[in-house]
């Protein structure tokens, strides 16, 4: 048993500390970009008068940093060497995210809309795992560089956590499929290409079967972005669409026929055990800025951290973030010798309680700052805004517990989730 971060991975972290010395903090820097991470942010990033969708010189900005990431041969890290990544595992994603994470705000990494130097593009490891020779020749590069991408369409307005009982449908006609129903929080909605539909096209309500994922344009005649749903977090691209008769070719669909759960697993999966790595580091950076701010604030004569009622909360704190760790590594560690699938109970446990950790230790934080961390001139506030929201997203964290709970007293009886090949 060994609990050392592999040499390499620890040497390629300093290679990413050094890029963002050398790259990333002076673009940052330059043309007043710090507007856009300082308490100026929320206003920098969204344009009000558009349904408040996100400023285009914003992700103008993003999309820089992630060129340059590229071009350093960073971006694509998880990804295969034959596209371009360096052949990452699921480990060192976890320990990449946690390290800049816990950087705190930065062009480097800004978790409001998963941007990183390293990216955490899911929708392209799903065309690799589930994508026919056609679809990946026609997406691959473009997903790897940004240059396309998709919106993804599994909640409605009257299902989320029972995403399986969905009123969506897709009817074949001839070679081609008719599209019916409506999607909310359909995510990057603004910018997208395609949105990834899933439908029911065969079975019943709460089947794991008979789901199938299609890649829809979103210029297809029928289908109407209804409204942005404007949020707790600033700016928005969250979207109610809706679909009436979308055709779509028999070729559109991604994943086979009637098994699109899998490919909705999957990408939970893969992003629940990245999300939590992220929320960890987070959580770690509130606690550094708080043991730091209680040592140099001195109200009545002496320094914050010398009162227990200081020191007991972030010890607590502190404790949770070691003990998550261990079990995020260990568990990112099964997911690359055992398969993506063999510790879901796992994955649900280190992603809820990182999570709610990370809510905790910016509440902490704001409290410990006063009525500065309460301010947006430290970023607490927008760390809590953000992480709040994946408490109930992606497999809000009562869904989690009871996957736990499913496998604890035995209700699941494969280690898989639902729809998902053991």
């Amino acid at each position: 048993m060994d609990f050392d971060i592999p040499q390499d991975l620890q040497d390629y972290l300093g290679v990413l500390d050094d890029f963002i010395e050398k790259e990333i903090k002076p673009l940052q820097e330059q043309d007043d970009n710090n507007r856009f991470f300082d308490h100026r942010r929320e206003d920098a990033r969204t344009d009000w008068d558009r349904d408040g969708l996100p400023n285009a010189e914003w992700e103008a900005l993003l999309q820089e940093a992630k060129r340059r990431a590229d071009a350093a041969g960073h971006l694509r890290y998880p990804f295969p060497k034959e596209y371009g990544g360096r052949d990452g595992t699921n480990l060192g994603m976890a320990v990449i995210r946690e390290h800049l994470a816990s950087k705190g705000l930065g062009l480097h990494c800004d978790l409001q809309n998963e941007h990183a130097i390293v990216g955490n593009n899911v929708g392209l490891l799903l065309m690799l795992e589930y994508g026919t020779d056609e679809q990946k020749e026609e997406w691959v590069e473009k997903l790897a560089t940004g240059k396309r991408g998709f919106a993804f369409g599994i909640t409605e307005p009257n299902h989320g956590s029972d995403a399986t009982h969905m009123e969506t449908t897709a009817v074949r006609d001839g070679d081609e499929w008719i599209i019916n129903g409506e999607k909310t929080w359909n995510t990057g909605m603004h910018s997208a290409a395609y949105d990834l539909i899933f439908a029911r096209t065969s079975g019943k309500a709460g089947d794991g079967d008979g789901i199938t994922c299609f890649l829809t344009p979103t210029d297809a005649p029928g289908f109407k972005i209804e409204e942005f749903l404007w949020t707790f977090n600033m700016p928005t691209d969250h979207a109610h669409v809706s679909f009436k008769d979308i055709r779509v070719p028999n070729s559109a669909i991604f994943g086979g026929e009637g098994k699109g759960l899998q490919v909705v697993q999957h990408f939970f999966n893969e992003n629940r055990i990245r999300q939590a790595a992220s929320s960890l580091g987070a959580a770690q950076y509130c606690i550094n800025e708080s043991v730091k701010y209680a040592q140099e604030r001195k109200p009545f004569g002496k320094p914050l951290s010398t009162n227990q009622g200081i020191q007991f909360p972030l010890v607590e704190l502190q404790t949770q973030a070691e003990m998550l760790r261990a079990l995020i590594h260990k568990t990112a560690w099964a997911m690359d010798k055992y398969g993506a699938f063999s510790v879901s109970d796992k994955v649900s446990m280190c992603n809820y309680f990182a999570n709610r950790l990370c809510c905790e230790a910016a509440d902490r934080a704001m409290q410990v700052h006063g009525g500065m961390g309460y301010s947006r001139y430290k970023p607490f506030e927008h760390i809590y805004r953000h992480h709040r929201r994946y408490r109930i997203t992606e497999g809000a964290e009562e869904i989690q517990m009871r996957r736990v709970a499913g496998y604890m007293f035995g209700y699941m009886k494969q280690q898989a989730p639902k729809g998902v090949s053991a």
